[in-house]
Parts: C-alpha cells; sequence; structure tokens
C-alpha cells in the first residue's frame, strides 16, 4: 500500500468516526422533568420579581442661570410582589448626582430618587440621564432631566 493510499483510507476512516460520533439526537437528551421546572421558574422570574413603576421618570428644569444647582425628587412605588433593591445610581455626567433608597423597598411601598443638577459650566441646551441598577426584570432602570442654561455674561 502505498503513502497516498494510506492517507485516504486514514482520513475516510477519520471521517466515518466523525459521523457516526456526531449521529446523537440533541433532542433525545432533554429531560422533560427539567424543561417543566424550567418553564416554571422563568414564570415565577417574570411575575414574582419587584415592579418600579414612577410617577414620572421625565423632569425639565426648564430655563435656569449657569451656575445653578437645582434638584428634583422622582418618586416611585414598588408594584411588584418582591423586595426592590437599588444597588447603584450614576449620571451621564459628574454635574448630576442622584441619591437613592439603599435599604430594600418592600412591595406597595414607595421611595423617591434626589436629582442634583449643577449648571457650573453648563450652557444651552443640557439633557442628562441618571441610570439605577436594580433588581427589576429589566436590571436597569432610566429617569431623565433637561434644563435650559442661559449662559453668564462675560
Amino acid at each position: 500500500m502505498t503513502k497516498k493510499m494510506k492517507k485516504v483510507i486514514f482520513i475516510t476512516l477519520f471521517g466515518a468516526l466523525i459521523l457516526v460520533s456526531c449521529n446523537n439526537n440533541a433532542v433525545s437528551k432533554i429531560n422533560d422533568e427539567n424543561l417543566v421546572k424550567a418553564k416554571e421558574r422563568d414564570l415565577k422570574i417574570d411575575t414574582e420579581v419587584p415592579v418600579m413603576t414612577f410617577d414620572v421618570r421625565d423632569h425639565d428644569f426648564g430655563v435656569i442661570n449657569e451656575g445653578d444647582v437645582v434638584e428634583t425628587v422622582f418618586s416611585f412605588t414598588n408594584t411588584g410582589k418582591t423586595d426592590l433593591l437599588i444597588t447603584n445610581a450614576y449620571a451621564t455626567c459628574g454635574c448630576t448626582i442622584p441619591e437613592w433608597p439603599k435599604q430594600p423597598v418592600k412591595p406597595g411601598e414607595t421611595g423617591i430618587i434626589k436629582v442634583k443638577f449643577n449648571s457650573l459650566g453648563k450652557q444651552n441646551k443640557q439633557s442628562k440621564t441618571v441610570t439605577l441598577d436594580t433588581n427589576t426584570k429589566s436590571a436597569k432602570e432610566i429617569l431623565n432631566i433637561t434644563a435650559q442654561v442661559t449662559p453668564k455674561k462675560k
């Protein structure tokens, strides 16, 4: 037998081995009981999570002067079935500072997110976003503030 024939036979046998070993049907490996448990778990996750229901998610400060520090409060209620946790809150800019409840908010309870905006060094139309890291279904909740900042006279 020549080297070339040995190579062809080896490649053919190797290819056949791969085809035989990959011929297992993946669907036959699924445990029906585990599938039912997973569907029940997913349904429970969808229905038993906390829900942040805000009065409003957007606030416009209107026209303010450069250098003004303004503040607003976003009120929310946990309309879900489990405790709401806010693990972090951060803004798109260091000029915007959020304060949030550090303790769990029980179902049916209300809370507030206080947002301060320092317009020093800001001019004209300003739009800032505050992102809350939470244990809600979406894992993040977004609040928006805007202002029209009148520049200081030079």
